[in-house]
């Protein structure tokens, strides 16, 4: 029993992906949750997952987790492009699912991925895990006491070292690109705004630099942005940076605040205040962002506590990034066919 004094979760994995061990298998096995399948392309890799992080069983294709009467929550963390197919397949299936960002390869899939979440009657929540930790909770507390005075200004960068040339986030037929992969975050983190800044953000620009040797995909790209209340932000994000940095600046009349990890805080938990009364610098937590993401979803699931992220929302943000494609001069990324 898990501490929502309900029933735990029972979670099938699709894809034996690095990313399942910090964001699902550890919050669930700290929250006593269940992981009852896992299914890959490679049956052994899939076998090999299942022993090291004790999930319950091996199932042989991805048709049969979808089918599984015991699996009600289908984690995806497969490759960008494979997203939407098979968000759109788990929820034809009357599963709820958790998928990694972005939901789809673009906003026509998203669009897709709404109606059929409406359709369903399932939960659908798109793994912004950063929104549910204290660093960015108590960010918005801050802006919204006033402390910092009007809201002016929001500035996100994401930006991590390359990946390896033959890693799937270089490929555009897998809706491969730095916006997809981390510029999502900078732009969620900006919609997030919204209540303080007199509503939704608007594109104003964007530019973007092409990855050498990947035709159609971003090394990088920054987005300018503005509030109807007057205020301004920037996303920017690269991926091929020297060094990880996943900031976000909130600039008032008044001051700032700082939260020099926003994205993984459990590896930076500070939020560095400052005012005309003085420097002042919080610290919320190491407790990963994906446990608590993983509590407020089964909460949700279990006693319909309230969730700020669905569909609805993934498809916001998958428009702003389409629109920050064309802006920037590159298309948005086409969608991935399933085949056989």
């Amino acid at each position: 029993m898990n501490d929502t004094g309900r029933e735990p979760l029972r979670i099938g994995v699709l894809g034996a992906a690095r990313i399942t061990e910090l964001s699902l298998v550890g919050p669930a096995r700290t929250t006593g949750h269940r992981l009852v399948a896992v299914v890959a392309r490679d049956r052994s890799r899939a076998a090999a997952f299942a022993d090291e992080h004790d999930v319950e069983r091996v199932v042989d294709s991805y048709a049969d987790l979808l089918a599984d009467p015991e699996v009600e929550v289908v984690y995806n963390p497969l490759a960008n492009g494979l997203h939407g197919p098979w968000n759109l397949a788990a929820l034809a299936a009357g599963k709820h699912v958790l998928s990694e960002k972005p939901s789809a390869s673009n906003a026509e899939e998203a669009a897709e991925v709404r109606d059929a979440t409406v359709k369903s009657g399932s939960v659908f929540m798109e793994a912004f895990h950063y929104l549910f930790h204290p660093v960015s909770r108590r960010l918005h507390e801050i802006v919204e006491s006033g402390e910092l005075g009007e809201l002016r200004r929001v500035e996100t960068l994401v930006a991590i070292p390359a990946p390896g040339d033959s890693d799937p986030r270089w490929s555009l037929s897998l809706a491969g690109g730095a916006l997809m992969d981390l510029g999502c975050y900078g732009l969620h983190a900006v919609r997030m705004l919204a209540p303080w800044a007199g509503g939704a953000p608007r594109l104003v620009s964007a530019r973007a630099g092409q990855r050498a040797g990947a035709p159609g995909v971003e090394e990088w790209l920054d987005a300018d942005l503005e509030f109807p209340g007057g205020a301004t932000a920037s996303a920017r994000c690269h991926m091929a940076y020297g060094d990880l940095e996943m900031s976000c600046r909130v600039i008032g009349s008044r001051g700032e605040v700082l939260a020099p990890n926003f994205v993984l805080p459990h590896l930076d938990d500070r939020l560095v205040v400052r005012t005309p009364d003085g420097e002042r610098t919080e610290r919320l937590g190491t407790r990963s962002s994906y446990t608590y993401q993983l509590e407020a979803l089964a909460a949700h699931i279990r006693r319909d506590s309230p969730l700020p992220l669905d569909a609805d929302d993934a498809l916001a943000t998958m428009r702003l990034i389409d629109e920050s494609y064309r802006a920037a001069g590159f298309e948005p990324r086409p969608r991935t066919t399933l085949t056989g």
